[in-house]
């Protein structure tokens, strides 16, 4: 019976000569992949029962901008909308002009 091939016979790391050797190491970037088309995808500001309501009946909600959709993803992922953001601004008290 034989042994199995030695599985870091050709690893760089392991100098070959005495002295040292170089070698370069590949690190993997590992990044959360989103959906095609998610870093052009805002949050939007909408109330907070309609986006319950949603979540139990499937239906579309509008946002202050006037985006229509179905709430499924992580909000705290995305930049906030500029357009919900100015209006929500506007909308508190105390932001009289």
């Amino acid at each position: 019976m034989s042994l199995p091939p030695d599985p870091f016979e050709n690893d760089p790391r392991r100098p070959s000569e005495p002295g040292g050797s170089t070698a370069t190491i590949e690190r993997e970037e590992l990044r959360e992949e989103l959906e095609p088309g998610d870093r052009e995808r805002f949050a939007h500001y909408v109330r907070k029962e309609k986006i319950m309501e949603s979540a139990l009946s499937g239906e579309p909600v509008i946002a202050l901008c006037g985006k229509v959709w179905v709430p499924g993803r992580d909000p705290n992922k995305f930049p906030v909308c500029p357009e919900c953001k100015q209006i929500y601004e506007g909308l508190r008290p105390g932001n009289e002009e």
